[in-house]
């Protein structure tokens, strides 16, 4: 098990649900500290998906170095694997220079990939990665789509209440795991999770209150298609990126996309964003409850923010965890 010591470089990590705030207060924290953001959100690693994703404006990215943004075209496979490698590569950069990284999004997987590793108990298998794919599609045919998240919850609930029941792929990663290793995923995540900590981390996670998070979101989703979304989205199809890719069939594209095709209106798609964006939240929540030392903050306290940042790095490695 790795220790932190005084060369244990320092991490950031401002994440929370989609819609708190994180982008605007992290570029004032990495101005005042002395850092560069380190993207943490798996839909903004793509190039074009700029709206739709809330990505930072050129504007903000002038104002303090960003990195992992616009790194592969939609139809280019990304995983956590792939980002892990890349996003500490560049932490590595940003610590040779003196700096702080500050790790801003809101996927948590990737926010955990960066942090601890991924797991290498048990290589992908492809044949029974097929055959669970195809008694879920059985299960969904006979209107049980949700009958592999419920085997998962009966053998494993802490796993199952990490993945979303329309999560499949993540559903079928967590039951491969347990039939190859013969160990329920949440258990080789724990025997794992120390093993591969480089870093000496101070874990942020900002949340107004369901209540206003509710209002932003609303706000949020009518500001996307005032901004061009719908463009972005006619943009997009003509270059031949279609709504069966995986960045596509994330909010807000996979709302606005029939749009396109007129399929649906754009007054229902905004409601389906809204809809969506909120349930979304809710399962972030979910996952950063369960995060290691996560210090949960309203985002318009700045100041106790500031302050808070200010000390830990202040305290140096003592502050490791």
């Amino acid at each position: 098990m790795s220790q932190p010591s005084a060369q244990t470089p320092p991490v950031v990590v401002v994440t929370g649900p989609t819609a708190a705030g994180k982008t605007a207060l992290a570029i004032d924290l990495a101005l005042r500290f002395g850092g560069e953001i380190v993207n943490a959100d798996s839909v903004q690693v793509y190039k074009y998906l700029d709206i739709g994703t809330a990505k930072p404006t050129l504007a903000e990215r002038a104002r303090v170095p960003h990195h992992l943004l616009d790194v592969v075209r939609p139809d280019e496979r990304y995983d956590a694997g792939r980002y892990s490698g890349e996003a500490r590569a560049a932490a590595a950069e940003i610590h040779a220079r003196g700096g702080v990284v500050f790790l801003v999004g809101g996927t948590g997987l990737y926010i955990r990939a960066f942090l601890e590793g991924l797991l290498a108990d048990a290589p992908a298998d492809p044949a029974l990665r097929a055959e669970l794919e195809r008694e879920a599609a059985r299960a969904a045919e006979q209107g049980d789509p949700h009958r592999l998240h419920r085997r998962l919850a009966a053998i494993d609930p802490e796993a199952a209440s990490t993945i979303h029941p329309h999560d499949l792929r993540r559903v079928v990663r967590a039951l491969e795991l347990l039939e190859r290793t013969g160990r329920p995923p949440s258990a080789l995540r724990a025997a794992h999770r120390f093993a591969d900590r480089p870093f000496r981390v101070l874990y942020l996670v900002l949340d107004p209150g369901v209540a206003t998070l509710d209002a932003r979101i609303d706000v949020r989703a009518q500001a996307m298609i005032d901004a061009g979304l719908l463009r972005e989205c006619r943009w997009l199809r003509e270059q031949g990126y279609g709504p069966e890719l995986r960045p596509l069939q994330s909010i807000g594209y996979r709302h606005v996309m029939p749009v396109v095709d007129g399929l649906e209106t754009l007054a229902g798609a905004v409601e389906g964003m809204r809809r969506d964006t909120r349930r979304f939240a809710r399962r972030q929540r979910t996952w950063f409850r369960a995060a290691r030392d996560a210090e949960w903050m309203h985002p318009d306290e700045r100041a106790a923010i500031e302050k808070r940042v200010a000390e830990w790095i202040a305290a140096g490695p003592e502050s490791a965890r």
